[in-house]
C-alpha cells in the first residue's frame, strides 16, 4: 500500500469556464491555466503520481507543450491511470477537498465523484470529494482563486 498527496491552485478570471472534477459549473469566472485548469483533477493526478513515486503532472504534461493547450484534464487523468497500470498499481481510494469561497459546489459533487471513479475504473464509493470555504480568508476567501487537495492510496496489482 502506498499513499500520495496532491495540491493545485489556479487563479479565477473572467471569460473562462469553471470546470471542477470534469463538471462545468455555472459561474461568472473560470480558472486560468494551460489546460482546462481543473484543480480537483490536477490534485488527484499529483496524489496518484506521488504515491507511485512517478513525479508530478508538470513533468508528464508540461505547460509549455502545445499538445496540452485547453485539454480536458480527465483525459490527462486517464493517461495517469494508464501509467499506474503500466507500473503495476491499482487505485484503492481518493479523498479530495476543493477550497473555494464561491460558488457553492455541493450540487455538483456527485457528478465529480462519478467522473473521477469512471476514469480511474473505481466504484463511486471509493472516491470522496468535499468542498470548503476559507471563511473569507486568503486568496480563496477573497475570490481570487480555487485550490484543491487530494490524498490517495494505491496498491500493487498482483
Amino acid at each position: 500500500m502506498r499513499i500520495g498527496i496532491g495540491y493545485d491552485v489556479h487563479k479565477l478570471v473572467p471569460e473562462r469556464e469553471l470546470i471542477l472534477g470534469g463538471v462545468k459549473i455555472p459561474y461568472q469566472q473560470g480558472l486560468l491555466g494551460h489546460s482546462d485548469a481543473d484543480v480537483l483533477v490536477h490534485a488527484v493526478m499529483d496524489a496518484l503520481l506521488g504515491a507511485a513515486a512517478m513525479g508530478d503532472i508538470g513533468q508528464h504534461f508540461p505547460d509549455h507543450d502545445p499538445a496540452y493547450k485547453g485539454i480536458d484534464s480527465l483525459k490527462l487523468l486517464a493517461q495517469v491511470r494508464d501509467k499506474l497500470i503500466g507500473a503495476g498499481y491499482m487505485v484503492n481510494n481518493i479523498d479530495a477537498v476543493v477550497v473555494a469561497q464561491a460558488p457553492k459546489l455541493a450540487p455538483y459533487i456527485p457528478a465529480m465523484r462519478e467522473n473521477l471513479a469512471r476514469v480511474l475504473g473505481m466504484e463511486t464509493g471509493e472516491v470522496n470529494v468535499k468542498a470548503t470555504t476559507t471563511e473569507y480568508l486568503g486568496f480563496a476567501g477573497r475570490g481570487e482563486g480555487i485550490g484543491a487537495y487530494a490524498v490517495c492510496t494505491i496498491r500493487r496489482d498482483i
